[in-house]
Order: structure tokens, then C-alpha cells, then sequence
């Protein structure tokens, strides 16, 4: 007996999906962004991120962790100096995309330690993001697909729905894809019994993303030479988010 054919990533030929014009970016409102990492905000939604702030709708960009564990034998660069200027990139790139420190919040979780469900520090933690959602009251929120295969990832997921959930207005509730898209077809990506899939088009500021992403030049092997082990974006991932699109997961059981 031919087993069930498993249901298709929506990652998998993307472009099948509906593309929006950019105009579309403005009906969601006001955007809460979490970024896990300092430059998941460029990568996964600059180019929404740019198209909100040319249409005058407000935004906001939550950096859950600092980020200081991407080049641990550096010595030019430990990780209270890598914090600090990944901080900093990430406000050059803001402000290529059209927008201000004021519109940004870094929590500065250590990088990989975004606490655990059922623990004192993520109830903590979802009380302090709960004062800052609260604060923005935002129409639509923007995380991590819930799989995407990293650690902060995951948790930013968790620690944000669980903020939502206690929240007497939900928002829309938008996820995105970083780290599964080299995955696109296995386990870890979206399915298609797991929600829908649509396109946004951000060709009108592709530019201004692709500059918002070589903000980040410590990921990107050009800023830190003292650590050959250390992380960087490949061009191969960096092509990913170089698209004249942005894909946005609309989960079912959100």
C-alpha cells in the first residue's frame, strides 16, 4: 500500500503564490516586527519594512538577542564590541529602509538564550514584551516562522505568541521564513495543511533593501578578519532575500 503523499512546503516553488503589489503593504496598519537576531529584520522584511514607511503606516522592530555569538575567537571583536556594533548596523540599515532608532527596541537577550517555556525568565520575559505590544497596540505582527532551524528563532516564535495570546486585541499574525528557506523541502518548513503563502512585491525597493542588508558587515565577512570560524552570510543565502518579493506565512490556526 503506497503511503499518503506528505502535504507540499509552501516553500517549495514559491512563486506559484499570490503576488501583491507593494501598495498592499499599507492594509496591514501598524507592524510590530521580531527580529531574533540583529539583520533578521533585512533579510526576512526589509522590503516591507521600506514599503511601510514610503506609505506613512508606523512600524516598530523588536531585536530579541544581541547577537554576540556569531564570532566567539574574535579578539577584536568580543562579544560586549560585537553586540554594540551589530546594534549599530542594524540602525544604518533601519535607516536605509527609512526609519529611526525611535522606531526600534533591542531587548538584548544573550544571543542563543532566550529563556525556555514554563520557566520564571520566559514569563518575565512575555511580561516585558507584553508592556512594549501593549505600548504600539500594532494591527499585524511579524515573527519567525515557527520552525525556522535556529534556536532564537524558535523561541522568539514562542515568547511572542504567548504574549498575543494573553492580549485582549489579537493582531494579525504574519510569519517568516529565514533559515528554512536552504530547507525548503523538509521537516522544518511550512506545509501546505499548515496555512497559505503569499508574495508581497518589493521590487520598488529592492535597492534600498539590498543596502539595508550590506549594513550588516559583520555577518557578512567584511568587517571581523580575526576569526576564520566565525558566521557568515554566503551568497547563496543572501540570494534568498534579494528577490523582488517577500513571502509571509498566514498560519491556520492563528
Amino acid at each position: 500500500m503506497r503511503e499518503a503523499a506528505q502535504p507540499k512546503s509552501l516553500l517549495v516553488e514559491p512563486e506559484r503564490h499570490p503576488l501583491n503589489p507593494p501598495e498592499a503593504a499599507s492594509t496591514l496598519g501598524s507592524t510590530m516586527f521580531f527580529a531574533p537576531h540583529p539583520d533578521d529584520e533585512s533579510l526576512g522584511c526589509g522590503g516591507l519594512l521600506a514599503l511601510l514607511g514610503d506609505a506613512g503606516v508606523a512600524a516598530s522592530v523588536i531585536v530579541m538577542t544581541d547577537g554576540s555569538r556569531s564570532h566567539l575567537h574574535s579578539a577584536s571583536h568580543p562579544a560586549e564590541r560585537l553586540a554594540a556594533v551589530r546594534e549599530c548596523e542594524t540602525l544604518d540599515a533601519l535607516d536605509a529602509l527609512g526609519w529611526t532608532a525611535d522606531d526600534a527596541h533591542f531587548l538584548r537577550f544573550p544571543d542563543c538564550g532566550l529563556p525556555l517555556p514554563d520557566t520564571p525568565a520566559f514569563s518575565e520575559a512575555a511580561m516585558r514584551l507584553h508592556e512594549i505590544v501593549a505600548a504600539f497596540s500594532p494591527d499585524t505582527v511579524l515573527v519567525p516562522w515557527r520552525r525556522d532551524p535556529h534556536c532564537d528563532h524558535e523561541a522568539t516564535w514562542r515568547l511572542v505568541r504567548a504574549t498575543v495570546d494573553g492580549m485582549s486585541r489579537c493582531p494579525r499574525w504574519l510569519e517568516y521564513p529565514v533559515w528554512a528557506w536552504p530547507r525548503a523541502d523538509d521537516e522544518v518548513a511550512p506545509r501546505q495543511d499548515e496555512g497559505s503563502a503569499w508574495r508581497l512585491d518589493i521590487s520598488p525597493v529592492l535597492d534600498r533593501k539590498r543596502r539595508a542588508i550590506s549594513q550588516h558587515r559583520s555577518q557578512l565577512g567584511t568587517l571581523i578578519r580575526d576569526d576564520p570560524s566565525g558566521f557568515v552570510l554566503q551568497p547563496e543565502m543572501i540570494a534568498h532575500f534579494t528577490r523582488p518579493w517577500e513571502l509571509f506565512i498566514e498560519p491556520s490556526d492563528v
